[in-house]
């Protein structure tokens, strides 16, 4: 599989383009997701052919903030982008989670909402 990096409500223009700026030298293919798209499995997103699509429309809103979602990368891979990712200026960006067989079937929300729930246990009272 193409190493691919869901973006879901991506940033402004210029936080956007910082970060296809420090993606670009990777080869890293960055898939802005729509809004009418987040109620597909994360994995039917990131293109595996065994996750069949949603027959439901979303009908929910934009995600609370952008969240990236890291589909076939090494662990040096990762790195890499994370850490190009930090220096490009654009973050911080809280919500970051790894394609997993156990997350390939949730859509969007849910992946935000258990983020969230890590990230506030994480770090209390920040948000």
């Amino acid at each position: 599989m193409k190493e691919t990096i869901l973006l879901f409500n991506a940033p402004d223009r210029e936080k956007l383009l910082k970060i296809e700026m420090a993606l670009f030298p990777l080869h890293i293919r960055l898939k802005r997701v729509l809004p009418e798209d987040y109620g597909q499995p994360l994995g039917f997103l990131a293109g595996m052919k065994d996750i069949a699509p949603s027959q439901e429309a979303y009908t929910g809103g934009e995600l609370p903030d952008t969240m990236f979602v890291f589909c076939f990368l090494s662990d040096s891979r990762l790195n890499q982008v994370l850490t190009a990712l930090r220096k490009c200026g654009a973050g911080p960006f809280p919500y970051k989670a790894i394609l997993t067989p156990v997350n390939s079937t949730w859509n969007a929300p849910d992946c935000f909402s258990e983020l969230r729930r890590e990230h506030e246990a994480l770090h209390p009272g920040k948000n």
